[in-house]
Parts: structure tokens; sequence; C-alpha cells
């Protein structure tokens, strides 16, 4: 038994120190791209939001940008998952809001499991996404007023600036690429 254990010990300690090692310049291109990605975001929604709605808003990018400038060749952090994740669970999250405007605890629930059902059947899955869901469910009155255009901006518009920013930012250095080519 004890043999096994120092066997799995020595298994996990080689993945995970495997999975962690990225040639020193990624970091600089990881700071780079997630930098530039959240400031303009920010600054866009920053003419349009309060400081609580940023908050809320970059979370769910900021989520999206460890995916896409930091871990560039997951399935997650794909074009299609980046943009088809977001914007799927923000129709849901705000449906779900126009349907059970009253019922915060059940509305943020099924907005959230309801994304990530169709981000599954739709093979968009980004984590992120069930955030968006969440934010158009309990963001602040000015976020819920939005309604359907919540969807194009502060959503698409977040995404789209993120998703030009990876296409740059990412495929300067060489061995790096976005988005991955297997």
């Amino acid at each position: 038994m004890k043999k096994r254990l120092k066997r799995s010990y020595r298994v996990a300690k080689y993945v995970v120190y495997k999975q962690t090692i990225i040639d020193p310049i990624d970091h600089f291109w990881t700071f780079i791209g997630a930098f530039l990605g959240i400031a303009t975001i920010g600054f866009f929604h920053n003419q349009k939001f309060n400081d609580l709605d940023n908050v809320f808003l970059i979370g769910s990018f900021g989520a999206s940008a460890v995916l896409v400038f930091g871990a560039t060749n997951s399935p997650l952090a794909q074009p299609r998952n980046l943009v088809g994740g977001h914007l799927l669970s923000a129709v849901i999250g705000v449906v779900i809001y126009k349907l059970l405007p009253d019922q915060i605890w059940i509305s943020s629930a099924l907005a959230v499991a309801l994304s990530i059902v169709a981000m599954q059947m739709t093979k968009t899955m980004h984590p992120p996404g069930g955030a968006t869901a969440l934010i158009a469910i309990i963001g602040s009155e000015r976020i819920k007023d939005l309604g359907f255009s919540y969807i194009i901006s502060p959503v698409l518009s977040g995404i789209i600036i993120l998703l030009l920013i990876a296409l740059i930012v990412n495929n300067i250095p060489k061995g790096r690429n976005y988005p991955y080519k297997h």
C-alpha cells in the first residue's frame, strides 16, 4: 500500500509539474494579452456602467481571459467556445430573468444550469459563460434594465474585444497560436 501511495504521489507530482511548465516568454504574452483585453473592456464599459456593474462584468471576462491568454490550447478557450458560451448564456440569463424576476435564488440556479446544458449540447463549453448568465440575474437594476440588449453590450462587445486581442497577441510569439491548431 505504501509503495502504491508513493507511486501515485510521483505520478501526480509529474502531471501537475509537467502541466504547469510554460516557456517563461509565455508569461509575458499572457500578461500583455490579459492586461490589454481587460483594460480595453473596462475602458469601454466604464463609460456605460457603474463600478459595481464593472466588477461583475470584468469578473466574467476575467475568467475568459485566464482561458484565452493563459490556456490557449484548451478546448474551452477556443473562439467557438468563447463566443458561443457567453452568447448562449447571456440569452438564457436574460430569458430566465424575464420569466422569474422576483425569484433570484431559483432564477440564478436555473440560468446557470440551463447555460451549462446548452453549452454542452452545442459544444461551446466555456465556464465563464455560467457567470455571464448569473450576472443577467444578480446584476444591478441598470444591468437588468438592459434586457436583451445585455447580450449585445456588454456581452458581445466584451467577447469581441477579448477575441480580437487574443487573435493578435497570441499569434505574435513563435510557438504560440490561437486558435489552437492540432
